[in-house]
């Protein structure tokens, strides 16, 4: 009876792949002159930002043994109306160590016994370059206006003035005004490539405390130098008008 049950309990599976036809669907495209709304290319740029940094470890490192990178973009902002482009970002480094470690094995004048730790910084960088060359020019924006206007009216003056004259004036018990918002597209970025030479030099790197093997030591504190290359396309949504003149059937 258990051995029933087992069977019984017993799960099985297949699955298998099969082809699947597919055809094409005519779509329904609008003929003649279209006004569409698309973001346009303003231009498309290396940057080169230069940056020294010093990285201190929480503990004492051997060696190195591999240092991963990876670009991230907090700000790519075009100042319109000028061609002014600010770029804020940080260097996203996990750096991998062998770091000392006594609790494994005693280190002796030919071996020593590490672990194998990392540890993830983020090295800031800034910049502000000029885009001297626009591929599709950026829209202005249109400048926000307020405009006061008033009404005329007449009252009697008081005692002491000639009977016929009046009070020619604007009414101050009133306000009026005329207000105009305009809500532009703000230009934005696309991160297209990044590329990293860099140097890193251990700053304090002194010998082990205790007898180990020739040449070998540890350190805290490394001074890194980055040359970072961006390729950055900037954006902006415009209206265009394209021409469409057939609409033919799917092959």
């Amino acid at each position: 009876m258990f051995e029933n049950h087992h069977k019984m309990s017993e799960c099985h599976g297949t699955s298998n792949m099969h082809d699947c036809k597919s055809h094409c669907h005519h779509p329904k495209v609008s003929i003649g002159k279209i006004v569409t709304k698309v973001p346009v290319v303003l231009a498309e740029l290396t940057l080169q930002v230069n940056v020294d940094a010093t990285i201190t470890f929480p503990e004492a490192v051997l060696e190195i043994k591999d240092i991963k990178k990876t670009i991230k973009l907090t700000q790519c902002r075009l100042l319109l109306p000028s061609n002014k482009l600010f770029v804020k970002g940080f260097v996203r480094k996990n750096i991998q160590y062998a770091s000392p470690c006594k609790e494994i094995e005693e280190t002796s004048l030919s071996s020593i016994a590490s672990d194998l730790h990392s540890y993830t910084v983020d090295i800031p960088f800034q910049c502000v370059t000029d885009i001297k060359h626009f591929l599709s020019m950026p829209v202005m924006p249109e400048v926000n206006n307020r405009q006061e206007f008033d009404f005329f009216i007449s009252k009697p003056l008081p005692s002491g003035y000639p009977e016929k004259d009046e009070l020619q004036t604007h009414d101050l018990s009133q306000f009026h005004q005329e207000s105009h918002q305009f809500y532009n597209e703000i230009p934005y970025c696309e991160l297209v490539s990044s590329k990293i030479i860099e140097w890193d030099e251990a700053i304090d790197r002194c010998p082990l405390p205790h007898s180990g093997p020739i040449g070998e030591g540890y350190f805290r504190t490394i001074e890194e130098k980055m040359v970072i290359d961006i390729c950055v396309k900037v954006l902006q949504n415009q209206q265009i008008r394209v021409t469409s003149t057939t609409n033919d059937e799917c092959d």
